[in-house]
């Protein structure tokens, strides 16, 4: 149950249920379906909300209003769903009457699926309705701790998290010294075999259904830090990345999101941004990571393409330092990875994923210094993934023809 919800009464419930121990308001006045609370059954912690913006405020009825109040529900119009169930409170301040309204959010597969995304909805309705001529003004946000009680982030501004630190060096360190010296070493060989084993052992299966696979489509194009967002970081005309280009690159992607849709059943845990800078190996060679993303639900192909195409972007410069080292390490990746999981399908589907990082490595806000050559060099990459309908590791040796 949405704890926003829960504050009407003392007691439990389940997301769509009505509440207990509320009764239908029987004032004409008021909307047909709503539930009324007694004041005795309103929950003390809906007292301590309303008191940090009206003290002294004593709350009279709370109110669960429908989600389309006006409707019957014959009509075609009448609208089934909504983001949150909000409550009215009234209250008296002194010989004063005022009402408020305490809107929460429901888990829901439009993209509020996950607390972050809630959280994200009700501090961006903070920060925005005051700049609205004639909008509700928002008087408070908050959250609630694990025990039920609230505390008010109204005050607050950035965020921050707090981690442990983890001996050991970035797995780029190594790629640099590969092509430095254009030899891979046994020890470059056993580090490509254990994060293929990791990764191996990270896919396990998880929930799959098909609207969490899908959202994490839905990222891999959409978001900000996923294709549409890299390709619209790109300066006009960049040079090796013309806007025609990076329009037939996003185009293309977006086909491959049909072909994966239905996909669900690839759904596995994954770290969703497994590249070598959030990689460590500690003083005992083992894998340590940092930072995981996209929810840490996805398709193992988004893990798997993020590391490979790093063997691509360090010897993308220098052919020879592919034909040395690179080229070996990057087969040796996909093939014990494949041969460790079994997953015969990944190379059917791995073309977006592949083509979403290899954007990233061709951007200019994030590698300004790789020539325009190089650049071309890796998006001609991705162009030849997009067009085909299995992925072959081979095809980056025409990278460097």
């Amino acid at each position: 149950m949405n704890r926003a919800e829960g504050l009407a009464c003392n007691c439990g419930t389940q997301l769509g249920e009505p509440l207990p121990n509320l009764m239908t308001n029987p004032r004409s006045q008021q909307p047909s379906g709503a539930h009324d609370a007694r004041v005795q059954d309103i929950d003390p912690e809906l007292q301590r909300i309303v008191a940090r913006v009206a003290p002294g405020a004593r709350i009279q009825r709370a109110v669960r209003l429908g989600i389309d109040d006006g409707a019957s529900a014959d009509q075609a119009t009448a609208k089934s769903a909504g983001y949150g169930v909000p409550i009215r409170i009234d209250v008296e301040v002194g010989p004063e009457r005022r009402s408020f309204v305490l809107h929460g959010t429901s888990a829901n597969d439009f993209g509020h699926d996950r607390r972050a995304d809630r959280a994200a909805e009700l501090l961006l309705a903070a920060d925005t309705y005051g700049s609205i001529p004639r909008h509700v003004r928002a008087l408070e946000v908050g959250a609630f701790r694990r025990d039920g009680t609230s505390v008010s982030l109204t005050d607050t501004e950035e965020f921050y998290l707090l981690t442990q630190y983890v001996q050991g060096h970035a797995y780029a360190e190594d790629l640099r010294r590969i092509a430095q010296t254009r030899v891979a070493r046994l020890e470059d060989v056993e580090r490509v075999h254990a994060m293929a084993d990791y990764l191996t052992t990270l896919h396990s299966p998880t929930n799959g259904r098909v609207a969490t696979y899908q959202r994490s489509l839905r990222d891999l194009l959409g978001s900000g830090e996923g294709i549409f967002g890299i390709v619209d970081a790109y300066p006009a005309e960049t040079e090796g990345a013309s806007a025609r280009r990076l329009e037939q690159i996003e185009s293309r992607c977006l086909q491959w999101r049909w072909r994966l849709k239905q996909r669900e059943a690839r759904l596995r845990r994954i770290h969703g941004d497994f590249h070598p800078f959030n990689v460590l190996f500690d003083e005992r060679g083992d894998v340590q990571v940092l930072d995981t993303s996209r929810g840490s639900v996805g398709d193992p192909a988004d893990d798997v393409t993020c590391m490979a195409a790093n063997f691509v972007f360090f010897a993308v410069e220098d052919a020879d330092a592919w034909r040395g080292a690179f080229a070996s390490l990057w087969r040796k990746f996909w093939d014990h990875y494949l041969a460790k999981s079994g997953d015969d399908e990944l190379l059917s589907v791995a073309a977006p994923f592949l083509a979403w990082r290899l954007l990233v490595l061709a951007c200019p806000v994030w590698y300004p210094n790789l020539s325009s050559v190089a650049r071309a060099r890796l998006l001609s990459l991705a162009e030849v993934a997009l067009d085909s309908d299995r992925f072959d590791p081979e095809m980056a040796d025409a990278v460097f023809s």
